[in-house]
């Protein structure tokens, strides 16, 4: 049998090492805990990622102590781990940022043969931007975001990888496959959250009724969506309770289950925001609209109870207008009416979700990119605050889900937020990302004389 290319995962204690091994070999085999140095011993396991295997090998947290110490021989069978290796994958904790050991750690594995990919672990949500963007200067290439506890970023991974792992696909023009569309459902209570499930699903798989509040979990369900043309598509639906406003929300379990909720949203890709036709837009739709967008996940209006709706044409202007008006930093977001009820408009809602997701997830290249902000740059150049030139020198994606971006530049911390929302309008409008959430970092040069 032909020698499996080998994977080391290395890292400072308690990253999340044991959680990516146990992922990629598809069960429980490391202990996980979250007290630092419980993996002691380097364990072997046969991975598999989008249909390739390799042997990926677990290893202790990096420590400096004498060689003599346990930490210190633990770190041993970590270098020899590594010597084997066709490639390291460097972890850090995206939440913490690069530690001075993350440092140390890099500086040893610079001077080391095996190719290192950087993967900056617990990126989910917004907590872990700042430290994957810290970690591109590790010198390593862009940092591959991951979450190994919930399974994100496993494709950017493979991709990352495949270079090491000698994967050969029969179709290089075909993509990997996605995972199934992880669609929450949100609104306020007796919205038809429920209903709608049920409609797509063609069974009564959640209870419903007039009463407001039924729904107290956030229920996950598998479920294949098939449009009119085309293969059926894999989606993994998300039912939510009710979230009322903050200051109406006493009870403990009430609170437990919109905490539940709001969860959903973090882990969601595409989150749909289901209003009642017969009540309008509210104010407590606007705030759930702003926080799903604040934590980065894509965002679809759909007004339900559309067959009972009155003044329709007029309804939908309205609430166009005010979603327009109540979040500028998102223009555009889509807009759909449908019926839990009779089903209208479902197939439209879905095949929006996966268009959706497919912006949300696209990465543009660096040539690209940088062609259209040279040309955005000289069309509207930047201000000169008390008559010092800002000089704006390029910019890079860092990462996608949802697509960020570092503009590059001198004196960018005095560069106006009406600039910085001029640049992300004209990459959402000219480069294909609709109306989803963009992140803009800026960065200067350090210096080296501070």
């Amino acid at each position: 049998m032909a020698r499996l290319p080998v994977v080391a995962i290395v890292g400072r204690p308690n990253v999340g090492k044991s959680t990516l091994f146990n992922r990629l070999v598809g069960k429980r085999v490391a202990l996980v805990d979250d007290r630092p140095g419980v993996t002691r011993d380097r364990r072997e396991g046969i991975a598999t990622l989008v249909g390739a295997d390799f042997t990926v090998i677990d290893t202790a947290g990096f420590e400096t102590d004498d060689p003599q110490t346990l930490p210190g021989r633990m770190r041993a069978q970590t270098e020899a781990a590594v010597a084997q290796a066709d490639a390291a994958l460097f972890m850090i904790d995206s939440r913490a940022g690069i530690t001075p050991l993350d440092e140390e750690i890099a500086r040893w594995l610079r001077a080391a043969d095996t190719p290192v990919i950087v993967v900056a672990n617990k990126a989910e949500g917004r907590a872990g931007e700042a430290g994957i963007i810290e970690a591109m200067a590790l010198g390593f290439g862009d940092p591959v975001p991951l979450s190994a506890e919930h399974g994100e970023g496993v494709v950017e991974l493979f991709e990352a990888l495949r270079p090491f792992i000698d994967v050969e696909i029969e179709d290089e023009g075909e993509e990997a496959e996605d995972g199934p569309l992880k669609l929450a459902i949100v609104g306020r209570p007796n919205a038809g959250k429920s209903t709608l499930v049920n409609r797509m699903l063609g069974e009564d798989r959640m209870i419903t009724g007039p009463e407001a509040g039924i729904t107290r979990d956030a229920i996950a369900i598998d479920w294949e969506w098939t449009p009119k043309e085309g293969e059926p598509r894999k989606v993994r639906l998300i039912d939510t309770a009710g979230l009322r406003k903050k200051a109406k929300v006493q009870d403990k379990l009430e609170k437990l289950s919109v905490a539940d909720a709001l969860n959903a949203i973090d882990f969601a890709e595409v989150v749909v925001l289901l209003l009642d036709a017969t009540r309008g837009l509210e104010a407590q739709e606007l705030r759930i609209a702003d926080q799903v967008l604040q934590e980065g996940r894509a965002l679809v209006i759909a007004i339900n109870k559309w067959d009972v709706a009155e003044g329709g044409s007029a309804l939908f202007n309205g609430i166009k207008a005010a979603l327009d008006e109540g979040l500028a930093q998102v223009k555009g977001v889509p807009v759909l009416t449908v019926s839990a009820a009779t089903g209208k408009g479902i197939d439209t809602l879905i095949q929006v979700a996966f268009e959706t997701r497919e912006a949300w997830s696209m990465r543009v290249s660096t040539g690209v990119l940088n062609r259209w902000f040279e040309a955005a740059v000289e069309k509207n150049p930047p201000p000169a605050p008390g008559g010092k030139r800002i000089k704006l020198r390029y910019m890079t994606q860092a990462k996608t889900r949802p697509p960020g971006f570092v503009l590059f530049g001198t004196r960018v911390d005095q560069l106006p937020v009406s600039y910085q929302r001029y640049l992300i309008n004209g990459i959402r409008r000219d480069l294909g990302f609709g109306a989803v959430p963009v992140r803009l970092t800026l960065r200067a040069p350090k210096n080296p004389f501070d």
